[in-house]
């Protein structure tokens, strides 16, 4: 089942374009104007990132910019923010691993 909210009693959601994004080489479907941590969300890959100091998972938390919990690396730039990134179509992600890390 996908882990998007499809139908909600106060909300509306409208679904613009679906497109394929990859993850670490695995395609995922997206929707454009999602962003990059809504769509692994949804695909049910919960662990964005790994820190830098002793290795331990993170994942979406603020998903507002304000934390380094979501950074990943996209289309080859380390240090991005997952939760502000918008899905473009052949995207390439990655999660990032201590070399990657400025955190």
């Amino acid at each position: 089942m996908e882990g998007r909210i499809l139908d909600h009693p106060i909300l509306n959601f409208t679904r613009k374009k679906r497109v394929k994004i990859f993850f670490e080489g695995n395609e995922i479907e997206a929707y454009e104007g999602e962003t990059v941590a809504v769509a692994l969300h949804a695909a049910g890959i919960k662990v964005l990132r790994y820190t830098p100091i002793n290795g331990r998972s993170a994942g979406l938390f603020c998903a507002v910019g304000k934390c380094s919990s979501c950074l990943m690396e996209i289309d080859g730039m380390p240090n991005v923010r997952s939760c502000m990134t918008k899905v473009k179509a052949g995207m390439q992600i990655r999660r990032q691993h201590e070399k990657g890390d400025l955190v």
